[in-house]
């Protein structure tokens, strides 16, 4: 198997609420919710970066294709990294994503490693990390 991911898809409980919070209040683009004349076919897609999407799918939609059962969401199961180039743009994304409804889970803060990062909740659960590493590099 290629080391390669092409879809992330997260599984949210109301698409509307989260297409408003991805797409106007962080302003991820996206065409909207697309596939929704198939009973379970209802997606997001949002463009991250060439060959990468993020998907939002209604939860239940997921546990269809699956077959699966509902399970209660855990944010502690996965985070999503946004990494950015300064100290700055970690406080300014953590205070869009606020300003968007996110929950701030752990304001940015210098860290143990020399980096700099917070984490914030979308309004499913999900957790995202806010991060600058000055080792890192693209």
């Amino acid at each position: 198997m290629k080391p390669q991911i092409t879809v992330i898809t997260i599984g949210v409980n109301d698409l509307e609420t989260s297409l408003h919070f991805y797409r106007d209040g962080l302003g991820f683009p996206t065409e909207g919710i697309i596939g929704k004349e198939f009973e379970y076919g209802a997606v997001v897609f949002i463009q991250l970066q060439p060959g990468l999407r993020l998907a939002l799918w209604p939860r239940k939609s997921i546990a269809h294709d699956t077959g699966h059962s509902v399970s209660p969401p855990s944010p502690t199961e996965m985070t999503l990294g946004h990494n950015v180039a300064s100290k700055s743009e970690v406080d300014a994304v953590m205070a869009k994503a606020a300003a968007a409804g996110a929950a701030i889970i752990k304001p940015a803060h210098d860290t143990f490693w020399g980096g700099y990062s917070g984490y914030f909740q979308d309004p499913d659960g999900h957790l995202w990390e806010v991060v600058w590493n000055p080792q890192w590099s693209e």
